[in-house]
């Protein structure tokens, strides 16, 4: 029996979209390679994860090192080293005065998390979320994400939760170009506030980018506008930075440029590159509003895992690696756009860093085209370039490739993609 048959009769999954699975053998750097023996230039990073590339050797020795010390422990029973260092790290180059961590196994729980800390640091109960957005696949963080392909069949959800048009310019609900909007997606929160909610409103969490909603690149200002709004209600910041953050964007946080400092962060995916680990980082005032037993993972903090995440996140700082996603992501940004000038089926290409989007649409009134778009997949694989799909309507192709791509990877990936549109 193959390991596909396996999948099929053992696992409870349905694998995403209509290409039959590729079986992974192994992978390095930028390069997947599938169980026939055929190599491809991952550009989705298993979800933009693994940032410091397939099998970062830093990474990779200091998760073997660990191993022959301690593999678990509790770390919410028993304090140990990899957990404590981690912590330490993570206050020195978090944003601000966000000094406290929560460790958990996945970006979910850091949501679930941060979603808990709101409501008893305020004593508050209501959320404020955007369309489009998705913060995870549990309870709580899928009632307050907005993309309702993701929450189909899951509810009834979290009472108390309203949502805002998201800074989705191509497609803005409020029927506004963004040269004279006055940035009127981020002053729409102060109404929601008044007329949508009770006045009791905990947070407002948001992605810097959204990554499900089809990579989604906020103007400039939007940010520090809502934060305004926030402020005159007393609501705290969620900023959701499981995908954006760790260098993603071309800075270690996609939050920094924007000017303004969260209340509180949540971070995954980058963070451990490919080992599972989440983290909530907050200021110590709010942390305190959690007592002895109120909140607890029995997973979270791993040392293998905390281990693994000291020796990326040194990685991402020595090498530079927020600059050359910033670099890499211009260029391709600009090669797509070269490219796909004029094609009609393309309707945007937008993103930050090694972020990056194409919109596919069918006519000049924006008709999305999710058929297009899971074609242009297939051809993309068949030529040996993966690529994600995401979006409202399905139908963004999602550029997400691990960090340390090469610049000759990178230009078969925008070589490739640009073919497979014909």
């Amino acid at each position: 029996m193959t390991t596909f048959d396996k999948f099929r009769k053992y696992v409870i999954t349905e694998f995403v979209g209509d290409l039959p699975p590729l079986v992974v053998e192994r992978a390095e750097g930028a390069t997947i390679t599938d169980s026939s023996g055929k190599s491809y230039v991952d550009a989705f990073a298993g979800i933009a994860v693994c940032n410091a590339g397939h099998g970062n050797p830093e990474v990779l020795a200091a998760a073997h090192a660990q191993l022959d010390r301690l593999v678990h422990c509790g770390t919410y029973l028993y304090p140990n080293a990899p957990a404590a260092d981690l912590a330490e790290l993570l206050a020195k180059i978090a944003p601000g005065r966000l000094r406290k961590s929560f460790f958990g196994s996945s970006g979910a729980e850091a949501n679930e998390t941060a979603i808990r800390l709101a409501k008893q640091f305020t004593d508050r109960t209501e959320f404020i979320a955007l369309y489009g957005s998705f913060h995870g696949r549990s309870l709580a963080t899928l009632s307050v994400s907005g993309l309702s392909n993701r929450k189909r069949r899951g509810g009834p959800y979290m009472p108390g939760v309203a949502f805002a048009p998201a800074p989705y310019c191509y497609r803005c609900a409020l029927g506004l170009k963004p040269k004279g909007c006055g940035l009127a997606c981020a002053e729409a929160i102060e109404e929601i506030v008044r007329c949508a909610t009770s006045g009791a409103v905990a947070a407002f969490i948001v992605e810097p980018v959204q990554g499900e909603g089809g990579i989604i690149v906020p103007p400039k200002g939007y940010l520090r506008a809502v934060k305004d709004v926030l402020d005159r209600h007393g609501i705290l910041l969620i900023v959701d930075e499981v995908q954006t953050g760790f260098a993603r964007t071309g800075w270690m946080f996609a939050v920094e440029p924007e000017g303004i400092v969260p209340d509180i962060m949540t971070l995954g995916k980058g963070i451990a590159n490919g080992l599972p680990l989440s983290a909530m980082v907050t200021r110590p005032e709010i942390a305190a509003a959690f007592k002895p037993g109120d909140h607890l993972s029995t997973f979270g903090g791993n040392p293998v895992c905390c281990a693994a995440a000291l020796a990326a996140i040194n990685f991402y700082r020595r090498e530079k690696i927020a600059e050359l996603s910033r670099r890499k992501g211009a260029w391709l940004l600009c090669e797509l756009r070269r490219r796909l000038k004029g094609k009609k089926s393309v309707g945007d290409i937008r993103g930050r860093g090694l972020m990056v989007g194409v919109e596919l649409v069918k006519d000049k009134s924006k008709t999305p085209a999710p058929e297009l778009a899971k074609k242009v997949q297939a051809r993309c694989r068949e030529r040996g370039v993966l690529v994600g799909i995401g979006g409202t309507f399905g139908n963004v192709i999602r550029i997400q490739p691990p960090l340390v791509i090469s610049d000759d990877q990178l230009a078969k990936v925008g070589d490739v993609l640009c073919r497979s549109m014909t």
